[in-house]
């Protein structure tokens, strides 16, 4: 899903605060998902049309 979100004009954000507390790092990302934060994530979630969590 994340890929067909990437290949089109998606972003694909994941929040700083959740990876921390998961353990995850940036290299455990797949390309073309962004490192977030709660503001930049608040800031986009408030500019779109469609927002998809999951």
């Amino acid at each position: 899903m994340l890929r067909r979100v990437l290949s089109s004009t998606g972003r694909v954000l994941m929040c700083g605060t959740c990876m921390d507390a998961r353990g995850l790092a940036e290299g455990d990302m797949m390309e073309g998902v962004n490192r977030s934060t709660m503001d930049e994530l608040a800031q986009a979630t408030l500019a779109v049309d469609k927002v998809l969590v999951f």
